[in-house]
């Protein structure tokens, strides 16, 4: 749980009317979701790569401690960037809502009472 992160996916077509979302807004936050998604894919698949790569130097038997250390590393970088990257787009939506949507988007969401602001409840 990250707190202050709003879940960009949850502010979709349901809760546009419930948070009274203007037009600006919708656009922002389908702007901010397009960014993330294509960020993340491009990530995503540098991962999945990696990953495989270490998989079949285990398979090969062909790793060594400095290769499992670096490639391990790198793995980590890269979910770490990927995790950098969805919770930037929370501060960006957070930025796009007012006061009042925000604390209106936690009641929708079940937030509400549990933590000052906003609430991260996602999990990968």
């Amino acid at each position: 749980v990250v707190a202050g992160a709003l879940d960009v996916d949850q502010v979709e077509l349901e809760l546009r009317e419930a948070l009274g979302l203007d037009a600006a807004q919708v656009a922002a936050l389908e702007d901010q979701k397009g960014r993330m998604a294509e960020a993340a894919i491009a990530l995503g698949q540098r991962l999945v790569s990696a990953e495989r790569e270490l998989d079949r130097l285990f398979a090969e038997r062909r790793i060594d401690a400095a290769t499992l250390q670096a490639k391990a590393e790198e793995i980590g970088r890269m979910q770490g960037q990927l995790r950098a990257v969805h919770l930037a787009t929370h501060l960006e939506t957070r930025a796009v809502l007012s006061e009042t949507q925000v604390r209106r988007y936690d009641e929708l969401r079940g937030y509400a009472g549990s933590a000052p602001a906003l609430q991260h409840r996602h999990k990968h």
